[in-house]
Order: structure tokens, then C-alpha cells, then sequence
């Protein structure tokens, strides 16, 4: 059975119009081409995925992209992806010569009980050996897939690259492979934290040039020193300081003194500073529209109650519109990630996604919704509590038949009942799919003990998946519930 893949995963993110070209990181990507794998390893907001965008876009090699989640962690669904993101690439470049590029390895895939890793990356690289062109495969955030199978199929796929293909890994901690090795051969290029910070230089055209402060030299040395070169703490100060007019250059000064590098502070008190200078129904949606993991005005709009979201006095116009609001805060630098050039799908960035989460459970667990933090008190009262907003969710990506999203956000949400169904809706589909085992054993095993013994069908279901993992103990204990049914 096909499975579909998600399309905004093979796109490359278009390179950012606001940040400072890094010309000496591209030219030392390019010149470690002749190598076997290039590693760009450093904590978040370093800039990694900026880098090998903008770099993407001058290289004269063709490129497939592929962003990375946590759901990569079952090495079918990487292999699958990692396929799709191939395909997508030499169906372009070289469709009258490899028109079903990957295809048979993809049905193979699906059609399989239990998939041989190396078989399947054994034919893959024969398909990718008689493409006609010099090929680079970029890896996006690998510290996201924490899977000793997919460390496994990704070695072996290092190992037997053909010379005219290129590996690109970004990740926040380094992969489980034998750098030493590869470094002593001459096959590895690194670019690390260090490399990655802001030079003087770069840190004052970023922040006079490009975000249009007019900061003094005495200024811009002591921010670029107190953050390190640490990009997002330098946007995130840049993005504070916009409120400050020129005439404020002594509120401005006492800000960039009291400025700490410490990543906790830095994030934790700017992201007050941020949120603080928006207006109540931009607040709104950023701490609703959180939970998401990408973004689109469709589902925002689900997320947000169909438009009845404002609650500060205005009226709702277009402009509260989720598609509207997007392109505003793409507009307006709030760490709001294009995943495609139509602008139709984004992400939030991480570093940000993270603290409104956190902003956002604070707020929901406060019985009278405190919004001191977060501007007029009417604020509170158009904020769904968590678990609706995931139900919401829930339902809307269940339209879209998008069922692991579905299920995701039904036990986010803790509505178990819902999540049961789900899942007892997609293991129809799934069943006879080895490499899909783990998600389903991982959404049984999040439901209650009891939701799982009331159904039959989903303990029928947790005992087959169960036995095609070989775990027999745990498939005859949910045999037995199925069959006292």
C-alpha cells in the first residue's frame, strides 16, 4: 500500500532576505565537495539551515533537501523519505532517463513484512550510481531522528556513496558515526558552533544593515560580545531594540549593558520583550497556533475557531485572516520559516515554538488566565484552553486525512476516545506495513490501559504489531485481552 509522503519535507527553504550573506561558510562548503560528508553541528540558533539554504542557491550542483522530525526515527519511514526526496530531485533533472527513479523501492518498501535495510539501500545506490550528475543530499536538523537503525542505514549509505554524490548533515549534536575516521581519511568537513558566530563585522551589518538600527560601534562590540556571534540572540535583541527610537539611545545603551549571553535568560527575557510589543490578537494567535508543528491558514484558521479569535474591541476583518497574519509575521522577522516559495506552509522557529509552548501552559494553567505578561486582561478570555486547541487540530488534519497528525494531536489534547478511534482507523491501513509497527505500538501504548482493554480491535491490533516486531510476550498479552472480548 502507498503511503503518501509530505511535500514540504523535499522543499529548500528560500534563503532569508533579512540575514547577512555568509560568503566565507559557502566557499568552505564548496570547497569540501571532494569530500565524502560535510557536518554542520551546533546548538540551535546558529543558523545551520540558514547557511546551507543560502549556499544551495550558489552551488552549481543539483540538490535534494530533506527536513527531518522525530517521526524519522522508524528507519522504514527515513528510508521512505529519503527516497521520495531523491526522487523528486532526478525526476526533474533527468525524467526521460530514470522516469520511475526509486519507485520499485518504494512499493517494495510498503509491500514488505519486514524490509532489509541494505537490500533497500544496496538498490538505491545502484539507481543513484547511473544518474549523470554530480548530486547533493542534504539531511536538515538529523539530531531529530534518535534511532540506532537509522544511524545504521545511514552509515552504510556513507560508506558506498558514488564519488559524484555529496552529503550534507545540520543537526544540534553530532550523529552516531565514525567522525574520527572519516576525519583522519580527509573525508569530513566540519563547520561548528565557532564557525558559525557572528564575526564583528557581520554582526554589525546584520544589525545596522539589515535591521536598521543605527547602532554605534561601541554598541554593536559590546551586544556582539555579550551574545558570543550567537545569531538568534542577536535577533532576538535586534527585533527588543526596533521599539527604541534614536532618541532613546540611552534606554538602548542600558539594554545592551544589562544584556546577558546566557541562553535561558537571553531567550527568556526577550521573549516577554517580543511578545509585549505586539498587538493582543497577534499575541493570541502566536501562543494558539504554537502547537503546530508547520502552519497554514487553513489550519490556523481551524486552531484559532473559525475566526473568532479577536477580543480586544476589534472588529474581524481580513486582516485577522491566518493566511494575512502569516505574511505579516514572516514580514515583521518573528521567527516565522517559509516551507515552500508559494508561501502556503510554514514552521515557527524552534528556539521561538519552544517558549510559546511554555508561555502558552503557563497561561492555560492560570484558572483566571493571567495576562499581565501578555498586554490588556481581555486578552485571557480568547484564549482556548490547550486541549481544545488540539482538538481542533485534531479534526482538521483528520479532513485532510493526515491521520498521524490526527492522532497526535488527539492525545496532545488527551482526548483518548478520539485518539482510540483514529488509530483503530488508520491500523486498517497500515496493518500490513512492518515499518509502520512502531507508530502504531507507540500510540497504544500513550492511550490509557484501559481504552486499549475496552477495544478489541485495538488490542487485536497492538497483539499483531506486537508480533511483527517479535516481542511474543507482549503480543500474547494483548491477544488475550482481544480475545475476552
Amino acid at each position: 500500500m502507498s503511503v503518501p509522503l509530505l511535500a514540504t519535507k523535499f522543499y529548500l527553504p528560500p534563503p532569508s532576505p533579512s540575514l547577512v550573506s555568509r560568503t566565507r561558510l559557502c566557499e568552505q562548503l564548496s570547497a569540501g565537495l571532494h569530500r565524502k560528508l560535510t557536518l554542520i553541528s551546533a546548538p540551535a540558533g546558529f543558523g545551520k539551515t540558514t547557511l546551507v539554504s543560502e549556499w544551495a542557491t550558489q552551488t552549481k550542483r543539483h540538490l535534494a533537501w530533506l527536513s527531518l522530525d522525530e517521526n524519522e526515527h522508524e528507519v522504514g519511514r527515513f528510508l521512505a523519505y529519503l527516497i521520495g526526496a531523491l526522487q523528486r530531485l532526478i525526476r526533474h533533472l533527468v525524467a526521460e532517463q530514470a522516469p520511475h527513479f526509486g519507485q520499485e523501492l518504494l512499493d517494495a518498501l510498503y509491500a514488505s513484512q519486514s524490509p532489509s535495510v541494505e537490500s533497500i539501500l544496496t538498490a538505491l545506490l545502484n539507481e543513484i550510481a547511473a544518474i549523470p550528475a554530480e548530486l547533493i543530499l542534504v539531511l536538515d536538523d538529523y539530531h531529530c531522528v534518535d534511532s540506532s537503525a537509522v544511524d545504521g542505514a545511514l552509515l552504510f549509505l556513507l560508506e558506498h556513496l558514488p564519488p559524484h554524490v555529496h552529503l550534507v548533515i545540520t543537526t544540534r549534536e553530532d550523529p552516531n558515526l565514525p567522525l574520527a575516521r572519516l576525519r583522519a581519511r580527509g573525508q569530513l568537513t566540519e563547520i561548528r558552533a565557532g564557525n558559525l558566530r557572528f564575526s564583528p563585522d557581520e554582526a554589525a551589518a546584520f544589525l545596522n544593515q539589515m535591521m536598521g538600527l543605527n547602532l554605534s560601534a561601541e554598541e554593536i562590540t559590546a551586544l556582539e560580545a555579550r551574545t558570543e556571534g550567537w545569531i538568534a540572540g542577536l535577533q532576538l535583541a535586534a527585533i527588543s531594540m526596533q521599539g527604541y527610537a534614536t532618541a532613546e539611545a540611552h534606554r538602548r545603551s542600558s539594554f545592551i549593558q544589562s544584556f546577558t549571553g546566557s541562553h535561558r535568560f537571553v531567550m527568556d527575557y526577550l521573549m516577554e520583550e517580543v511578545l509585549e510589543q505586539q498587538a493582543p490578537h497577534i499575541q493570541t494567535f502566536l501562543l494558539c497556533t504554537s502547537i503546530l508543528d508547520r502552519l497554514c491558514g487553513p489550519v490556523c484558521d481551524a486552531v484559532m475557531g473559525n475566526g473568532t479569535m479577536p477580543n480586544d474591541g476589534a472588529a474581524l476583518t481580513e486582516n485577522y485572516a491566518s493566511q494575512t497574519i502569516l505574511e505579516q509575521l514572516e514580514q515583521a522577522n518573528l521567527f516565522l520559516i517559509p516551507l515552500d516559495n508559494e508561501r502556503r506552509w510554514y514552521r515557527y522557529h524552534h528556539l521561538f515554538a519552544d517558549l510559546l509552548r511554555q508561555q502558552l501552559q503557563q497561561q492555560s494553567a492560570t484558572p483566571s488566565w493571567d495576562t499581565k505578561k501578555l498586554g490588556p486582561t481581555t486578552l485571557g478570555n480568547s484564549l482556548a484552553k490547550v486541549t481544545e486547541l488540539h482538538g481542533r487540530a485534531s479534526l482538521w488534519f483528520e479532513q485532510q486525512e493526515l491521520h498521524d497528525d490526527a492522532i497526535r494531536h488527539a492525545l496532545a489534547g488527551e482526548d483518548f476516545a478520539r485518539a482510540a478511534n483514529l488509530i483503530e482507523l488508520a491500523w486498517s491501513g497500515i496493518h500490513r506495513s512492518l515499518f509502520q509497527s512502531p507508530a502504531f505500538i507507540a500510540w497504544g501504548k500513550a492511550l490509557p490501559e484501559g481504552f486499549v482493554r475496552s477495544r478489541p480491535v485495538l488490542s487485536a491490533g497492538m497483539a499483531w504489531e506486537f508480533l511483527n516486531q517479535g516481542e511474543l510476550e507482549s503480543a500474547a498479552h494483548y491477544l488475550r485481552q482481544a480475545e475476552a472480548w
